[in-house]
């Protein structure tokens, strides 16, 4: 006789079991590439397209669109990473909202993606400009900060959840927001969340 209720044989549906696919379009062709490319995930579940394209800005969102158009596959969530550099706030504004407008993320920073990897050590909140960051991040790692070092994410791994909270509250310490202003801020947490949901610790 065939009882009622729940099938204990029946396949268990697990979100894991759903292939989760990323498109990260980044600015630089070493550095934020090969910091992405170092997360580790399942691959029957974890799909993440990562390229360096050497373009900023507006150009760097529209290359973002056209991998989306021609892609043979669904991504699930598409990114782009870029920095706030010396290029004009208009430059900055409008690949912002080019992005919002094609549903792409944003992991900015300003002025440089090395804001990321200093707040591993510490809260940060002084104006600083991108040429300072490889001194400051030498001193705090105890070695020579390369900038396309393959190796920075195993480096800083055991310091990522400090990062998180660093970058958060640098995010929300400015009443009045604004990313192209906001120096020095970062987004790149925002994206380090999302592949920390898929990854293997």
């Amino acid at each position: 006789m065939r009882t009622k209720g729940r099938n204990p044989f029946k396949r268990k549906t697990n979100f894991r079991e759903t292939l989760k696919r990323f498109l990260i379009v980044c600015e630089g062709q070493k550095t934020e590439p090969q910091y992405f490319e170092a997360f580790r995930a399942p691959k029957n579940v974890f799909d993440i397209d990562v390229k360096g394209v050497g373009a900023n800005t507006v150009s760097l969102v529209e290359i973002a669109i056209e991998e989306i158009k021609q892609a043979d596959k669904k991504y699930d969530s598409a990114w782009c990473v870029f920095d706030r550099d010396s290029f004009p706030p208009s430059n900055f504004n409008a690949a912002l909202a080019l992005a919002r407008s094609n549903g792409i993320n944003v992991a900015y920073s300003n002025q440089a993606f090395e804001i990321w990897y200093l707040l591993h050590f510490h809260y940060h909140d002084s104006a600083t400009d991108r040429t300072q960051y490889k001194r400051m991040l030498t001193e705090r790692l105890g070695f020579e900060y390369k900038k396309n070092s393959p190796h920075m994410y195993d480096h800083l791994l055991a310091l990522q959840e400090t990062a998180i909270k660093n970058a958060d509250k640098l995010l929300n310490s400015y009443p009045d927001h604004s990313p192209e202003r906001d120096n020095p801020s970062t987004t790149v947490h925002k994206l380090v969340n999302e592949l920390n949901k898929q990854t293997i610790k």
